[in-house]
């Protein structure tokens, strides 16, 4: 399958103002400068869709992108919180909470992760979370082509082992380039899987 349309619909600060046409929601989530921005666009080769910047965490709302007319994906706001006051923390929080716990069309949650680093405390925190709340996600590493192949796969096989160490098994794992592209097909077959499964 591939996304052949995709546009920007709108923007929330909760649930109740998401879109009125309820459809099949993937949510990419990750720390403010992971790239989550770069990767939805190259997921829909539109360079321009979701909002990328040199400062870290640009996004502050809950922006739905529409895609084939068919489903949504959902750009949330970076748990990692740029330079921001303890208010703006506590309300893109808020946000966040609110779209996980109560959106019922949320389908998956992409966890990105840098591939270059450890895996964060606040990292593991946030997956453990989504663990006792029961809310289905996967994880994406990003930025893959700053590495060698084989540092690339000696990096995300240590951080699934530090998962391991909290899980008794791991859910789908992506590794992905924004630049090169790695990964999209993966991510893309993987999404129509599930699509596939709820109809």
């Amino acid at each position: 399958m591939e996304i052949t349309k995709a546009r920007f619909i709108g923007s929330a600060t909760n649930v109740a103002g998401k879109p009125k046409t309820k459809l099949p929601e993937f949510a990419f989530i990750g720390r403010s400068n992971v790239g989550k921005s770069s990767l939805i666009n190259m997921l829909c080769n539109n360079g321009e869709l979701a909002k990328t910047s040199s400062k870290p965490g640009k996004t502050v709302l809950i922006n739905h992108f529409l895609i084939n007319e068919a489903w949504y994906i959902v750009d949330l706001p970076g748990y990692g919180y740029a330079n921001r006051s303890k208010t703006e923390k506590e309300q893109i929080t808020r946000v966040i909470n609110d779209y996980l716990y109560n959106s019922e069309e949320l389908e998956m949650l992409f966890v990105l992760l840098d591939s270059r680093l450890p895996i964060q405390k606040i990292d593991l925190d946030f997956i453990n979370e989504l663990g006792k709340r029961g809310i289905p996600f996967c994880i994406v590493f990003t930025k893959g082509d700053k590495l060698g192949i084989n540092i690339l796969s000696s990096m995300i096989e240590k951080n699934k082992k530090t998962l391991l160490e909290y899980w008794e098994e791991l859910p789908p794992v992506f590794a992905t380039s924004s630049q090169t592209k790695m990964g999209r097909k993966e991510i893309i077959d993987y999404i129509y899987k599930i699509l596939e499964l709820i109809k």
